[in-house]
């Protein structure tokens, strides 16, 4: 007998809805057993999604065993005022009887006030030991971390891995030269803001008859920076400034100098360098 090697067919159902008197067929539709089941499954799914939006946004969910309505939130409220009173009152039950037992023994009664701040007083040494406490200890772990060294030396970067802000946006009427020009001219209209070009401390801000109204920074890492021929000075000395903010005005506030501009000078570790080899200008 020869095996059947027909591939067998895929059933399918068909789901109707008839009419009971006339039979007459009012819905059809063919369904194969994969296309059941994922039917079956999406009704599931489409069922549990409103049985969740019905209990999460309507006022079912009061019916679910452990959830607080509204009437159970208001009497915890409620009860919790009620507890607050009662301890209250036991506080002025406690003064009273303390006070009773005072005046019976002949001594002063206690005073509400004077309960109030003798409570205060008490946290407040409290905290304040506390806290001091946590500073001692936090002071011995610096101690030692720095006792070891664990944070190492602050290493200073040198003047070639420094950004310099631009003191002047300007032209460069006259180059430098160690031996006898040993800083840059940058011409600038009368009334231009003189940037600083690093972090620093203002060393020396005054006026000389050669060099004008003359202001000096010193800045970390050995480098300082000077400032002549300005027409107002706009910090003093002490004052911390920092990379970019003003510190004077160009002018052309010497008595040998000729045309508005800035005389910027740059010196690192005691010599003067050449500014245009560190900013643009």
């Amino acid at each position: 007998m020869a095996n059947d090697n027909t591939p067998r067919k895929a059933r399918k159902y068909r789901v109707a809805v008839t009419d009971a008197l006339s039979h007459e067929r009012l819905w059809t539709t063919v369904l194969t057993r994969p296309a059941f089941l994922t039917a079956l499954v999406s009704a599931a799914v489409v069922l549990l999604l409103l049985f969740f939006l019905l209990v999460a946004f309507t006022p079912l969910k009061t019916f679910i065993p452990g959830y607080p309505d509204a009437r159970a939130r208001r009497q915890a409220v409620q009860n919790a005022m009620r507890i607050d009173s009662l301890e209250t009152r036991i506080l002025q039950w406690e003064l009273y009887t303390e006070n009773l037992k005072r005046v019976v023994s002949g001594e002063d009664p206690l005073l509400l006030d004077s309960l109030i701040l003798l409570q205060s007083s008490s946290r407040d040494a409290v905290d304040a030991a506390y806290l001091q406490r946590r500073d001692s200890l936090l002071r011995v772990r610096v101690t030692e971390a720095e006792q070891f060294e664990v944070a190492g030396p602050r290493r200073e970067l040198p003047i070639e891995a420094r950004a310099f802000y631009t003191p002047v946006k300007g032209v460069v009427s006259e180059g430098f030269d160690r031996s006898l020009h040993p800083y840059l001219d940058i011409t600038a209209p009368s009334g231009t803001p003189v940037m600083a070009v690093l972090d620093g401390t203002v060393v020396f801000a005054g006026w000389d008859e050669v060099d004008g109204y003359t202001l000096a920074v010193q800045h970390r890492g050995d480098i300082l920076s000077v400032y002549k021929h300005n027409e107002k000075l706009l910090r003093k000395a002490g004052d911390a400034v920092k990379a970019g903010t003003p510190v004077a005005l160009t002018g052309s506030s010497a008595s040998l100098t000729k045309g508005d501009h800035l005389r910027f000078e740059l010196w690192y570790e005691g010599e003067a360098v050449d500014p245009a080899s560190f900013i643009s200008f």
